[in-house]
């Protein structure tokens, strides 16, 4: 397994939402943190059928298009009642017949899913997040970090911070969805601490346990 040196790191990344919360997550490590969208890469087609294939598709173009070391996310919510859906497609889901995105939108369908299932009761709304990030080399090596969150789906959406599905989503443990948490909440992780609390800070945290020689 190849060692990340220090320096510059590409984020492979279009959502905003996702690249605050990664520069916010590599901000105690002293990278100099650049992002697909800053740099004007262009999205590649997401033809994957799990996070990690999404997850490489991603690095691996941004590491072979500039030369630099590339790390991307792949994320979504997995709903139990609904089989697991929307899964890989989470962002799909969100998308309006002009093909930009409303999570709001999203939110609704994942809803309106629910109780066409008859999923009315706390315990029969259950699901997860997850996330799997990437760490992609220009030759095409990679390593993968996974992290999940369980929790229960919430109508109607509680919280404007976070961004996506966060608003409709109470993590496992806590009174509050992640759209009502400040970022420092929602992640619930920071060099040295054991626990972290979001999905994508969760794999983040394998990611620098390995890679960054941190707890």
């Amino acid at each position: 397994m190849k060692t990340l040196e220090k320096g510059k790191l590409l984020v492979a990344s279009h959502n905003q939402g996702k690249i605050k919360e990664m520069i916010d997550l590599l901000g105690p490590f002293g990278f100099e943190v650049v992002s697909a969208k800053d740099i004007g890469l262009p999205e590649p087609d997401e033809t994957g059928t799990t996070f990690e294939e999404n997850a490489y598709i991603k690095a691996f173009a941004a590491a072979k298009a500039t030369g630099l070391v590339a790390l991307s996310d792949d994320s979504g919510l997995c709903v139990d009642a609904l089989g697991g859906k929307p899964g890989v497609y989470t962002a799909n889901w969100a998308e309006l017949p002009d093909g930009k995105r409303d999570f709001a939108h999203g939110m609704q369908k994942v809803e309106a899913e629910l109780r066409q299932a008859g999923a009315k009761a706390p315990e029969d709304r259950s699901g997860r997040f997850v996330s799997v990030i990437c760490l992609a080399w220009p030759d095409g090596e990679a390593n993968y970090y996974r992290g999940e969150v369980e929790g229960e789906l919430v109508w109607p959406p509680r919280g404007t911070a976070g961004f996506g599905f966060d608003p409709v989503f109470k993590p496992e443990g806590h009174d509050v969805t992640f759209g009502e948490m400040t970022a420092e909440q929602k992640h619930g992780w920071k060099p040295g601490d054991k626990d972290a609390l979001s999905h994508r800070a969760r794999a983040f945290q394998h990611f620098a346990k390995d890679c960054l020689d941190a707890g």
